[in-house]
């Protein structure tokens, strides 16, 4: 149980971690002292490597969620409210992630390829909208995986 434990907590670390880290410290610095083709090369180079990260972690968030769930307490049904709105959270957060791959991230990357500017800047745009709103659920997530079972 200790290693499933393990391996969830660092694959969450490395999501919502990365989320924080990128748009509240790399966005602002980025946006303050690079002009708009820099910095849209430099999200082009970030997402590239990050997203790769992310896949991985959402991998081993479901395997290791589905691990504690079923070595620990038998089954779904025996887990208490807040691991239901946890993953129901996580899923609505993968889908957000898969959301911003399959399409703005195609696009941000496909026009910086081109040199077609106002085209990435709206497709890093929509990006930064759906990772604030995937931070958001993430700090969620983990107040509620972290505390949820005090409260109910």
């Amino acid at each position: 149980m200790g290693s499933w434990v393990a391996l969830h907590v660092l694959a969450a670390v490395v999501w919502v971690g990365g989320m924080f880290f990128a748009y509240l410290v790399l966005r602002p610095v980025a946006a303050s002292q690079l002009e708009p083709p820099q910095r849209l090369l430099l999200w082009q180079g970030v997402f590239s490597i990050f997203f790769r990260w992310v896949w991985g972690a959402v991998a081993l968030l479901w395997l290791s969620g589905f691990g504690i769930v079923y070595t620990v307490f038998g089954s779904l049904s025996y887990v208490g409210p807040h691991v239901h709105l946890m993953m129901s959270v996580g899923l609505l957060m993968t889908l957000i992630f898969a959301g911003i791959y399959w399409s703005p991230w195609r696009k941000l990357s496909a026009a910086v390829d081109a040199k077609q500017w106002p085209v990435a800047g709206s497709a890093l745009n929509r990006i930064r909208q759906l990772v604030a709103l995937n931070l958001g659920l993430g700090i969620l997530v983990v107040v509620v995986g972290s505390s949820g079972r005090y409260f109910v």
